[in-house]
Parts: C-alpha cells; structure tokens; sequence
C-alpha cells in the first residue's frame, strides 16, 4: 500500500489570525462601553482620531482600550501612552490595573518631555550631548539667558531691551511653533522690532552656552527627540517597533514638535490612536495648535474617525447651548 506524504505548510502572515485562539476576556467590554467608545477601544489597527468632549468617557476609553489591547496579548512594554502631565498618565494606567491587573502598570506612560527625556539618554551622543546632561526648568532657562544677555551687555543699552522671561517666551514660541523669531516678535513683541539682530544673538549664545555645558531646556528635549528620530533610521525604526500601540491625550494640545515626533515613532506603524476635543485648547503658550487635529486625516490616509457623543456630564440642553455658542464663535473666527 502507498504511504501518502504530507507537508505542513506555514500560513501567509495576512491570515496568521484565523489560526490564532479568541481571547478570553475578564471584561464585559461590550456592556461596560457605549457604543463609540466601545468602537474606538476595539479598533487596534491602524490610525485612529477620537473627537472627545468634555464629559463623554474619553478617559474611559483609554483606559478600556489599554486593558483590551493587554487581554489581545499585546506585551504592556509595547504600548505607549503620551500624556501632558505625569498624574494623568498614572491615574490613567492606575484605573487600567484596577480594572484589569498590575500588568498595566508595565506600560509605558508619561508626558512627550519625560519620553524624550528616556530616550536621549540612551542616544544622548548622537545629538551632540553626554549622558548625563541637565536639564533645566522655565527658572533656570530664563537665569541662564539672563547670563548670556548679560555677557553680551545688552543689559547696558540706554534703551529697554527685553527681560530674560519676555526672552525665553520668545524663544520657546518660535521653537514650539517652527516661526521666525523675527515673526514671533512681530505679531507678539513689536514694540522690539528694532531689536531683532541683537535677540538672536542671545538665542544662538545661549543655545551655544547650553551645549557646552551639557544642558537642555525643557524645549531641547522636543527638538532633540525629533532631531534624533529624523536623522537616525536605524534609531528611528528600533524605537518604532518597540512602541507597536500608540496613544496620545489631549491632541489637541500639542504643538509641531509633539506632532512630529508623533509621526516619526509610526515608523514601521500605523497603529497610532490620538484623542482630543477640538473645540478646546489650552496650552498656548506651549505653541499647541489645533491644526494638528484639523489635518490629522491629511497626516495618515486612511484613518478611522470616532466621535465620542454621548455626554455624561451635562443635560442636552446645557450642551445645545454650548454648542450654539462654539458655532457662533467659530464664524466670527473665520
């Protein structure tokens, strides 16, 4: 009798998971979710916007969507969460852990500073620093240009020249907003329109001053991550495939650095989720636009839309009126 031969063959990538278990959830995804959030927790591929108000489950929905990512056998390691303060992240995660268990707490959360941070140290020589460098707050950044305005004796002018905080506001705009300082002073400043010369030479000697002493400023570390990723494939990629899951709070907050740096860590990935309301913004002064939520659809073809509606904080007719109010002043903006 013939012996027929068999020969097990390895399944295309694309259809890996027909073969792979449903996994067992601990979680009633399903009923604890309405059915927006619960889209936007159970959607893992690719980009996604949420467009969330104020009162409709945004937290909530992170949270879900880090404890369903977990339950789908995504290592917490791989999942970064971006946030703009360190106790949002660690309530954020908290809730996850209590929600599901302390794997959460293995996930990577934290402000686009303190991620920066993490990450030059690591690569530090690659953007012309040591290991080890400081860094500096808003007081010691506005001390230290005052030192180089003074080495510079501009200090001495029989005209006012402008102080070391109206200074660093300057410099961290036009470095957050990628604008001419000449611009910035001009629609911010003009009454230094005729200073323009001398203020960028204390922006390129303190900028010299911070790189010989090993120091960065809190805008440094922007700018140094999206230097880094920008000229550095094979960083670029490595740090991209670490991240498989990408989460960012508040979108709508971020400036063009933030928005950059975004896009640089989707390397080899799409799988990027934004949350934010873009009716608000509040970190202006950190040079945050709202276009980076008006043009994300522009920025990544093909992404999912989820608006979070349901409101569960005020009546209806609190939010027909406050809707009626942000129309009205979106038409006098135009």
């Amino acid at each position: 009798m013939a012996i027929k031969k068999y020969v097990l063959k390895r399944l295309p990538h694309e259809h890996l998971h027909l073969v792979q278990p449903a996994p067992q959830y601990t979680i009633n995804y399903q009923h604890d979710l309405n059915a927006a959030q619960y889209t936007a927790v159970t959607s893992t591929a690719g980009p996604i916007l949420v467009i969330a108000g104020a009162g409709t489950g945004k937290t909530r929905t992170i949270v879900y969507r880090v404890s369903y990512l977990i339950e789908n056998g995504v290592a917490p390691e791989r999942i970064l969460l971006l946030t703009f303060t360190r106790k949002a992240a660690r309530e954020m995660l908290g809730r996850a852990s209590q929600l599901l268990d302390a794997r959460c707490d293995l996930v990577s959360g934290g402000t686009f500073h303190s991620f920066a941070n993490m990450v030059l140290r690591k690569h530090a020589q690659l953007v012309g620093y040591d290991a080890n460098f400081t860094i500096l707050d808003q007081s010691d950044a506005e001390d230290t240009i005052n030192v180089v305005r003074r080495r510079l004796k501009l200090d001495e002018r029989a005209r006012r020249f402008p102080q070391k905080h109206t200074l660093l506001d300057i410099y961290s705009r036009s470095i957050n907003t990628a604008t001419p300082v000449e611009k910035i002073i001009e629609r911010d400043h003009p009454r230094y329109m005729d200073d323009v010369d001398a203020i960028n030479s204390v922006f390129q000697a303190y900028i010299g001053f911070k790189k010989s002493t090993n120091k960065m400023d809190y805008d440094d570390l922007l700018v140094n991550l999206v230097g880094l990723l920008t000229a550095n494939r094979d960083v670029r990629e490595r740090i991209s495939m670490k991240y498989q899951y990408i989460m960012v709070d508040e979108y709508q907050d971020t400036n063009a650095l933030q928005s950059a740096a975004v896009k640089l860590l989707t390397a080899v990935h799409s799988n990027v989720m934004v949350v934010g309301d873009d009716a608000q913004c509040i970190y202006s002064f950190r040079g945050s636009t709202i276009e980076n939520i008006l043009n994300f659809e522009k920025e990544y073809p093909g992404c999912t839309v989820i608006k979070l509606e349901e409101n569960y904080r005020s009546t209806q007719q609190i939010l027909d009126v406050a809707n009626t109010v942000m129309k009205h002043s979106f038409r006098l903006s135009q």
